[in-house]
């Protein structure tokens, strides 16, 4: 899953991607065997499973595979 990062908020792509002169012609990322075709790899952080990337308009995404589940405290 590509989610876009900003200062304050986590956006699911389809909510700024749509209206990207990048985007497919679904208005989706080009985003082709684990790799994103209209943006630069940043990094990838294993750990939890993600890969950082900055797109053309300049947003940051970060493909998110496997997110960690919180731990259950005892009451």
């Amino acid at each position: 899953m590509l989610v876009i990062l900003t200062q304050n908020q986590i956006l699911p792509s389809q909510s700024v991607c749509p209206s990207c002169l990048f985007a497919d012609r679904q208005g989706q990322p080009r985003w082709q065997g684990g790799q994103l075709r209209c943006g630069a790899p940043l990094g990838s952080t294993a750990a939890v499973g993600c890969q950082h990337f900055r797109c053309q308009m300049g947003f940051h995404l970060v493909a998110v595979s496997d997110l960690p589940t919180p731990l259950e405290q005892d009451p």
